[in-house]
C-alpha cells in the first residue's frame, strides 16, 4: 500500500543505501553496504568546488566480513566522496571492529570503537543496520540448506533464530503456529 498523496512539494536531497550479502568460497560472509547523498540543485564545496545536481557529496562504502557465527573477521571502509579532504583519513579506525560479534550489545560496541570523533558519521551508522542484514544473509541460507537435507522440509528444526523477534514470529502466532509448532505457545483467555 502506498503512502497518501503528499502536499505540493519540491525535491531536494536523496540518501540511498544499498546493503548486499555474499557467501565467499572460503566459507565466510562478506556484507556490503553504500550510501550516496545527492542534492537536486549545484552548490558549492570550499573543498570540490562546485557539486552539480546528481553528483554525490557524500558515498562510502562498508565491506563487513563475518564468519556463520556473526565474528568480524576483516572489514574494509571506503569514501569515496565527501566535503571534506580529510573524510577519507579515518577509514582504517574501522579495522578496529574485527573481533567483534554482531549481536546483543552491536550498537554499543560500534559507538566505543568508532562513535563520535573517532569515526565517520555516514559509515558509523551503515553499521547498525549491518547486523540485521548480515542475519538476513546467513540464517534463512542456514535453514534453506537443513531444509533441503530433510526429508520433511516444512517445518523448522530447532528453535528459529526469528522466534519473538517482531509481531508475526512472537511465540503466540499463527505464523509460528504453522511453522514452529514445537515453539508454539497459545494465549490463555481468561474467563470472566
Amino acid at each position: 500500500m502506498p503512502l497518501p498523496e503528499p502536499a505540493k512539494r519540491q525535491h531536494i536531497h536523496t540518501r540511498q543505501i544499498n546493503f548486499t550479502g555474499y557467501e565467499r568460497e572460503d566459507g565466510l560472509f562478506d556484507i556490503e553496504a553504500h550510501l550516496t547523498d545527492t542534492k537536486t540543485y549545484a552548490f558549492q564545496n570550499n573543498w570540490r568546488g562546485s557539486i552539480e545536481p546528481g553528483d554525490p557529496l557524500h558515498e562510502m562504502l562498508l565491506r563487513v566480513t563475518v564468519n556463520e557465527k556473526l565474528e568480524i573477521k576483516d572489514i574494509e571502509a571506503a569514501t569515496d566522496n565527501s566535503p571534506f579532504a580529510m573524510c577519507p583519513d579515518i577509514t582504517p579506525a574501522y579495522k578496529s571492529l574485527i573481533g567483534l560479534t554482531m549481536g546483543p550489545g552491536w550498537r554499543q560496541a560500534i559507538r566505543q570503537k568508532v562513535g563520535g570523533v573517532q569515526g565517520c558519521t555516514h559509515l558509523t551508522e551503515l553499521l547498525f543496520p549491518m547486523a540485521t542484514v548480515a542475519i538476513q544473509t546467513i540464517k534463512p541460507l542456514q535453514n534453506h540448506r537443513r531444509r533441503v537435507a530433510d526429508s520433511d522440509n516444512s517445518r523448522y528444526k530447532g528453535k528459529p533464530f526469528v522466534l519473538n523477534t517482531c509481531h508475526a514470529w512472537h511465540e503466540s502466532s499463527e505464523v509460528v503456529k504453522k511453522n514452529a509448532p514445537d515453539y508454539f505457545v497459545p494465549v490463555h483467555q481468561e474467563s470472566d
